[in-house]
């Protein structure tokens, strides 16, 4: 059996700007994380846009909105000083009619409330930012949104832990809990001081171990995106539709990478298990079950307005149909140039199954032995540095 002062579950972006900040705190504190993959960042935090959210989405008085906008200037700050990849990309939202407008507003009212520079602009000042973009009357501009590579931003993070001496431990799943400070994994029983779930995807089965997360369980997500293959670049800046205000997904939209390149996504398609990348990949028959289960009595009941939610999600496996959604963004582009398929990520988007209703903001829970993030959903990246310390301060005393 090993000891450590700090068990850490996950080896995502969270699970590791956790470490960090225990380290910058607790220098000679013993460290390790452990992860069911062979490497970091191989879910939801390898497989995200990479878009650094400026914050003016979340309603003022929600922890996504305080973390984003920290978050933003904290990464930025992060990959200037390790020299890497950033591209100051920018963002437009864009409307598509009349009715759509008051949504744009709010937007910028959130901003405003958040102390997120935003600017309402017209079709002329529009066509200034990004000539391509097309929009009704109005659109809302974020000069803060930028982009980065997850994957090497979170490799940096883990090369810094490691200099701090934090352990990994990779193929290293966890089973179950053993007793109050112990957990057996596929590799050890480990006895620990503290553990802090940062499993993503899981974080709802493992929380159950310890007596957290009773009323909750993970709804998986799958976020496709295409990339657009022609060697011009018609887009510059990061497009944007106007979002449901209701739900947390953001729409089908345009992300300029740190390279340039162009994608569309992603999607928000329930999966049928928490894995449900593609194909039978990591098909798991008991979550299936329960899943299915779940998703039967949103549909019947049309909580959040499920149902239209699935049958417009569904459609999106069309190449065509999730082109043909970006393309109403801008004034020109060939669609047919959306033809490379990009590794599909799963968002895992925590259900209160109280009220059936999707929790829109983080969700921690614990106590004096084991502390667990529990919806760490976008931006929860961006928002991972102020994320890591609101836990420390509030869950890690």
């Amino acid at each position: 059996m090993r000891k450590f002062d700090y068990l850490i579950v996950g080896a995502g972006v969270i699970g590791l700007a956790i470490a960090k900040e225990l380290k910058s705190r607790y220098v000679d504190s013993k460290i390790l994380i452990i992860e069911k993959e062979r490497e970091i960042a191989f879910h939801a935090s390898g497989r995200n846009s990479g878009v650094l959210h400026a914050g003016f989405y979340y309603t003022a008085n929600s922890l996504k909105a305080k973390f984003t906008r920290d978050g933003n200037r904290a990464l930025k700050k992060y990959c200037y000083e390790k020299n890497l990849k950033i591209n100051e990309s920018k963002k437009v939202v864009v409307a598509q009619n009349e009715s759509e407008l008051e949504s744009l507003f709010e937007l910028k009212k959130r901003g405003d409330a958040n102390s997120v520079e935003t600017t309402i602009i017209d079709e002329e000042e529009l066509s200034k930012i990004e000539p391509n973009a097309k929009t009704f009357q109005k659109a809302l501009y974020s000069p803060s949104t930028a982009t980065v590579d997850p994957i090497e931003v979170c490799n940096s993070i883990k090369n810094d832990l490691i200099e701090l001496g934090v352990e990994f431990s990779f193929e290293d799943k966890y089973l179950e809990r053993v007793d109050t400070n112990s957990i057996k994994s596929s590799k050890n029983i480990y006895h620990f001081d503290r553990l802090i779930n940062c499993s993503g995807v899981y974080a709802d089965k493992i929380a159950k171990d310890f007596n957290f997360s009773k009323d909750y369980t993970m709804l998986p997500f799958k976020g496709l995106y295409l990339k657009y293959s022609g060697e011009d670049r018609p887009v510059k800046t990061n497009i944007y539709p106007v979002p449901n205000l209701k739900n947390p997904f953001l729409g089908v939209h345009y992300t300029i990478t740190v390279d340039g390149s162009i994608k569309i996504g992603p999607t928000a398609i329930p999966a049928l298990w928490r894995e449900n990348y593609s194909g039978f990949d990591r098909f798991d028959c008991k979550e299936l079950v329960n899943i299915l289960s779940t998703e039967a009595n949103l549909f019947i009941k049309n909580r959040f307005n499920f149902r239209d939610l699935a049958f417009e999600e569904m459609k999106k496996y069309s190449r065509k149909y999730l082109a043909s959604l970006a393309k109403a963004q801008v004034k020109e582009i060939d669609e047919s140039r959306f033809n490379i398929s990009i590794h599909p990520g799963i968002r895992a988007q925590l259900l209160n199954i109280k009220t059936l209703e999707l929790v829109q903001d983080f969700v921690v829970e614990g106590d004096d032995v084991s502390t667990h993030v529990l919806n760490s959903v976008s931006p929860a990246f961006t928002s991972s540095f102020p994320f890591a310390k609101y836990v420390l301060d509030n869950f890690i005393k």
